[in-house]
């Protein structure tokens, strides 16, 4: 075998995290390899989890004329039903486009791609095993290493997944046809997306799951919300449940059979029953560090292993798992291997975006845990309905959720659930940065009519009620 190869950095996955760090690092000046087992890089994130996912979700709104139903005396509701050709053409085409413009990034700042999969010989070696050819293999040595592998989805042992319509999620974007019928397994984050976009186009939706609440890290009231505007989409929730046993015949519907003793016909399943790492197929033990009993490597706030030199960021390290922040991660690790002061600490707000239908984001303090930490508190709200950009675009249900410290009127926490939610979630997300509040979105001039605009009326909301609660405090004492 050939002597290995000699670089400042191997990066073991390309996605997100592992693009972000190995751009980071040859933004610092050093010679940067990264190994990705796919022909072409960006991960699941681009190839087949957020970008498609959002890219078919936004392709359902407007072929299901979702948005514009709302609208007074407007239909365009689709009136043919829908090939899955209308579905998926514009999400290959987005998908295609943003994988070419990471690949393009990574050739302009002189990174190197080697296809293949990698696993360590040493604590400073990875070898790659190569398809072409079959079986050959290329050694790699560095002074520095970030693994950014991902995860996969998990694949309960009670569903036969070789059926052609029992899928993963990654395996959901080459389905042939649109169901008539679909049980989605699993009302998380993944689980709810696919269940709206799906809802939105006509197929009747079960959604299982063995909670008793949706998404319960949101505010209670945006979760409420959420699942109640899931179920004016026609999705059927199934509480308290889990699926004991799946029949699933060549032809005709798939037979579920709950916990309960219900059963459940469909025509097809989808199963989003959380994600699991393959770290062990890494060889860590080769390396000198070890993983945590859900197979996730344990990092320090540099994102670094009990390898001084190793880095790990993403979903394989866990929570929270998001594209957003897994780029955040990649280049901190990174600029911590190579003593730069570029980015030195993950943010210290990290937000939620979920593209479900209606759109939830949220970060910061909600309104019970702002409560349980002892904080004193007053809340604001503003319903789309009451701001003029809403009434336009005809969202009824969305609405807007500040949460105060009540003596200084800091903002601590934003949620939001309507039309462009995960965008608007960037205004006070800004303004937490800052540790700014009341104070500046009350100086803050909003285009009219705006969504934005809705900060502004979600203030005069909190101010009101902080005025009436410290009235009232004032009456008391006075009785006194």
């Amino acid at each position: 075998m050939p002597p290995a190869i000699e670089y400042d950095l191997i990066v073991i996955g390309a996605g997100p995290g592992g693009v972000a760090a190995a751009d980071t690092a040859a933004l610092l000046g050093k010679r940067v390899a990264i190994v990705e087992r796919n022909s072409v890089v960006g991960g699941a994130a681009v190839n087949t989890g957020t970008i498609p996912s959002k890219t078919l979700r936004e392709t359902a709104l407007a072929i299901s004329g979702v948005k514009s139903r709302a609208l007074i005396g407007v239909d365009v509701s689709v009136r043919r039903e829908a090939k899955i050709e209308d579905l998926v053409r514009h999400e290959r085409v987005v998908t295609a486009s943003e994988a070419h413009q990471m690949r393009t990034l990574l050739d302009r700042y002189g990174v190197t791609v080697h296809q293949g999969t990698g696993r360590f010989v040493d604590a400073h070696t990875v070898r790659i095993t190569r398809p072409n050819p079959p079986g050959g293999t290329l050694d790699l040595r560095a002074d520095k290493i970030v693994i950014a592998i991902g995860s996969c989805p998990m694949r309960p042992a009670v569903f036969p997944f070789e059926h052609p319509r029992i899928h993963d999620s990654d395996e959901l974007l080459y389905i042939t046809s649109i169901p008539r019928s679909l049980a989605v397994i699993g009302g998380g984050v993944i689980g709810s997306e696919y269940a709206c976009m799906f809802a939105a186009l006509g197929v009747r939706v079960h959604l299982i799951d063995g909670r008793d609440v949706l998404l319960p890290f949101l505010d209670p009231d945006l979760s409420h919300a959420l699942a109640q505007a899931m179920e004016r989409q026609g999705i059927v929730f199934h509480w308290k449940e889990q699926v004991e046993a799946c029949k699933a015949p060549r032809s005709g519907e798939i037979e579920l059979r709950l916990k309960s003793g219900k059963e459940i016909a469909v025509g097809h399943v989808l199963v989003c029953a959380g994600r699991t790492s393959y770290a062990d197929r890494l060889a860590p033990e080769a390396a000198g560090f070890g993983l945590t009993p859900r197979g996730l490597i344990p990092v320090d706030e540099h994102f670094r292993t009990t390898v001084q030199h190793i880095y790990a960021v993403g979903d394989v390290i866990g929570f929270p798992a998001l594209a957003s922040t897994s780029s955040e991660q990649g280049r901190v690790a990174a600029c911590h291997a190579f003593g730069s002061n570029a980015k030195q600490a993950l943010a210290q707000f990290l937000p939620a975006g979920i593209y479900t239908i209606p759109e939830v984001s949220s970060v910061g303090f909600t309104e019970q845990q702002a409560r349980e930490k002892g904080i004193t508190i007053v809340v604001g709200r503003a319903d789309y309905d009451q701001n003029p950009r809403g009434k336009i675009i005809g969202d009824k249900t969305g609405f807007l959720k500040l949460v105060f410290e009540r003596d200084e009127m800091k903002l601590i926490g934003v949620h939001v659930i309507g039309e462009q939610a995960t965008e608007l979630i960037h205004i006070g997300l800004t303004v937490m940065m800052t540790g700014g509040g009341a104070n500046l979105f009350l100086a803050t001039c909003f285009n009219y009519p705006t969504l934005g605009d809705l900060y502004k009326l979600a203030t005069h909301d909190a101010i009101l009620k902080r005025s009436e609660l410290l009235g009232r405090a004032q009456a008391s004492l006075s009785r006194w």
